[in-house]
């Protein structure tokens, strides 16, 4: 079997083997790279040429491939064959002081799930106009202290054992009320499971739904929450190009292997803030069926609609439970609240359940308790309402700041929606570098090329504008027009 000159005495492998065709091609690069043989550097073959050389799949070779990766042992770029990294200790070289033993290191799953795929440039640590952050300054602090007390004394004890640990009732009816007045879901109660944020339900149905090896779609660009979550899950992950009108569903047709899992935001598509009309919403739910594949549907900033009527959600529109729908509370109210939830086809929710309650993807029950309370009371619509008057306006004073100080420097599209938005540079900028750069001045802003899963990246920020004020926006236009230069 010939294989590329780089790895002959390398690269050999057992088809009677015990162990896969991956985890040999995995192994042995990884030894040669330990005893040597493969040096910082070198590049190897790529995926495809590879996998003509030993007469295998491309996901054989992409699976090797990025176990290799998980463990940096080598640097995979978009449109480049893979290159053996420098620096990296492996099993059986000399260990760095204070290395953890081989019994402490994470499995090849371990790693796949801990791998950080935003970069160290992302945004978490708290600072102005932070993507995602919602507006602290308006959260009704006394009003949902006195609901979280009621629920805390008048909770009976048997609510707060191991019963309900995926969906309180009082939540789960009052959601499927909301759900189904508001954004056209159909659903029972029963059918609603309530989890800790919407990472925690991602990664709990990419792993319940799909198996290693698996296609994963997603939007391109895309939200890197989802990207991770069936990254740990060992999906395969391809992206979909996005327009003005959100996923183009013409470019999933003919497309092969068919996906397991199909992920979209189609009330604004992340980053950008698309919106899916009707006819093309219909149209993916059609190509799903047709493909035999599940619509994971982030409702993602539902709440926050601008300009315009509200679409139902794609769940409500289908008939044959091609679609997952899926929400959160933390953009309406806090991501400290830990509350998110999935409605799920009736054939599903058992199974997913119980996966669920397994993996500890749980919520706490005072919260839900209260939170239910709220919503029935009607504070939770008004709370609403007060925000997304309040959001808009910020969104567009950040925007009118950015244009009138940047110019034709940036792009950026006026919110019709959202809490944050994404601007485009016209110029090469390291987008990186500058994210890294302006956290360090205490803006928590995000860089765009991340979210770009197939695509070329394009450069810009994703901005935060739910709790903007005045003063920082103009200080923040200020520093970003310096660091883009001209006039």
């Amino acid at each position: 079997m010939k294989v590329p000159d780089l790895l002959e005495g390398v690269l050999s492998l057992d088809r009677s083997s015990s162990l896969s065709l991956s985890q040999q091609i995995y192994r042995r690069i990884r030894e040669a790279v330990g005893n040597g043989q493969l040096k910082p550097g070198m590049r190897l073959p790529s995926s495809r040429k590879l996998a003509n050389r030993l007469e295998v799949s491309r996901n054989t070779v992409n699976a090797a491939f990025e176990l290799l990766q998980a463990e940096t042992i080598i640097t995979v770029e978009p449109g480049s064959a893979p290159t053996v990294s420098g620096g990296v200790q492996i099993d059986g070289a000399p260990a760095q002081v204070g290395e953890a033993p081989v019994r402490g290191k994470l499995s090849a799953r371990g790693r796949l799930l801990a791998q950080h795929l935003r970069g160290d440039s992302w945004a978490f640590r708290h600072g102005a106009l932070q993507p995602g952050a919602p507006a602290l300054d308006a959260f009704p602090h006394d009003l949902w202290g006195r609901y979280l007390r009621r629920a805390a004394r008048s909770s009976p004890c048997a609510e707060l054992l191991y019963e309900n640990a995926t969906g309180h009732p009082a939540l789960t009816r009052v959601l499927a009320d909301y759900l189904a007045s508001e954004r056209g879901v159909r659903t029972e109660p029963d059918q609603i499971l309530v989890t800790s944020s919407m990472q925690a339900a991602l990664s709990g149905l990419a792993q319940a739904l799909a198996d290693p090896g698996d296609h994963a779609w997603m939007e391109d660009p895309g939200y890197i929450g989802a990207r991770s979550a069936f990254h740990g899950a060992g999906l395969k992950i391809c992206g979909i190009p996005v327009d003005r009108e959100g996923a183009v569903i013409e470019a999933m047709t003919g497309r092969r292997p068919s996906p397991r899992l199909v992920y979209v935001t189609p009330s604004h598509s992340y980053p950008f803030g698309s919106r899916m009309p009707l006819s093309r919403r219909l149209q993916l739910i059609s190509a799903a069926r047709e493909m035999g594949a599940i619509v994971l549907e982030d409702d993602y900033d539902s709440e926050f609609l601008f300009e315009g009527r509200p679409i139902a959600a794609l769940q409500g529109l289908a008939s044959s439970g091609e679609v997952i729908y899926l929400g959160t509370f933390s953009k309406s109210f806090l991501p400290g609240l830990r509350i998110s939830y999935c409605v799920l086809p009736k054939p599903l929710v058992e199974g997913v359940r119980s996966v669920f309650r397994q993996t500890g993807r749980l919520s706490n029950v005072h919260a839900q308790i209260a939170l239910a309370d709220f919503m029935s009371s009607g504070e939770y619509r008004a709370h609403l309402k007060r925000i997304r008057d309040l959001y808009q306006q910020r969104g567009l004073a950040l925007v009118e700041a950015l244009r009138g100080r940047l110019g034709n420097r940036i792009e950026v599209d006026t919110p019709t929606g959202n809490v944050q938005v994404a601007v485009r540079f016209r110029s090469e900028i390291d987008d990186e570098k500058l994210a890294r750069d302006l956290q360090a001045r205490g803006f928590a802003v995000s860089p765009l090329s991340p979210c770009f899963v197939e695509r070329a990246p394009e450069k810009g920020l994703v901005i935060g504008f739910a709790a903007a004020t005045v003063p920082q926006i103009s200080q923040f236009t200020d520093l970003l027009a310096d660091h883009l230069g001209g006039s």
